[in-house]
């Protein structure tokens, strides 16, 4: 088992994107492979801006990836994780222009730049989360995966923005803000004060702000996958983890800046369980 390079990419997924390594286990095996291929290729591109000091050689590195895959398996050649990409890419007919997209967006990670407004952060959200979502579902159904690219769309944000209200103590740290500038004004608060930690009461109002429009997005996607067929669930099922996300950031209120929201493994379990039996 420690030689098949399915279960090494299982397990090095598991370590680098826990909640989407769970989703890939109820996934057909003959598709985990792919998925954990596409899922450790996003938790790569993310990690960069933690292995970097200075955006230039992250906006290199990113650059490196978009010739790579446009290149193929000899401009890949030494890198296991993009060749293993590039023969998903070419095995499951996915799009170079997504990934292009999603690349382009993710130069937004690499800098102090702050989120204009809602509307940017729906568009930074579309090419990133919403972006792997579809192509996992392409991976697992490419017939089906089509007439669910809107819920796609609105997943996407869903997870996304509920991952950026949980994970703000570490964007703060690194003086990153991915709440938009409309939303924290409306929260009577902004960019510096957030990533301060300072005024805990206009930080708990744009918290509140920040995940209601998660939760806006939320009821959108499940208003759309009622006839969602089962081969699809698995590329969806990090949104099953959302609600309770969000739960556990709010009920922080002005403490959010303080620690990492996370929810119990457990619970974690059984929420990806029911919606992989019994969908939305």
């Amino acid at each position: 088992m420690a030689n098949d390079p399915a279960a090494s990419g299982m397990e090095a997924l598991r370590t680098a994107d826990p909640d989407r390594y769970l989703a890939c286990l109820y996934a057909p095996a003959d598709k985990r492979d792919a998925l954990a291929t596409l899922y450790a290729f996003n938790a790569e591109i993310a990690a960069i801006r933690d292995r970097i000091h200075e955006p230039m050689p992250g906006e290199i590195r990113i650059q490196w990836w978009r010739d790579a895959l446009v290149g193929g398996a000899d401009a890949a050649s030494g890198h296991p994780l993009a060749t293993a990409l590039i023969q998903v890419i070419k095995s499951h007919s996915l799009p170079l222009s997504a990934f292009d997209r999603y690349l382009e967006a993710r130069i937004f990670d690499l800098y102090d730049d702050p989120m204009p407004s809602r509307t940017d952060l729906e568009g930074y959200c579309g090419e990133t989360s919403s972006t792997v979502i579809q192509l996992a579902a392409f991976i697992l159904d490419p017939q089906a995966a089509a007439k669910f690219a809107a819920a796609a769309g609105h997943a996407g944000c869903a997870v996304a923005i509920a991952g950026m209200v949980r994970m703000l103590p570490l964007h703060s740290r690194r003086g990153q803000c991915y709440f938009p500038l409309d939303v924290l004004a409306a929260a009577g608060t902004d960019r510096d004060t957030l990533i301060s930690g300072q005024d805990r009461e206009a930080i708990g109002r744009a918290v509140e702000a920040v995940a209601a429009l998660a939760r806006e997005h939320l009821t959108r996607f499940s208003s759309q996958v009622e006839a969602m067929p089962a081969a699809l669930r698995p590329a969806f099922l990090p949104t099953a983890l959302v609600p309770s996300y969000l739960n556990a950031a709010t009920k922080r209120g002005s403490t959010a800046p303080d620690a990492i929201a996370d929810i119990n493994p457990l619970r974690k379990h059984g929420l990806l369980f029911y919606r992989a039996a019994r969908g939305w």
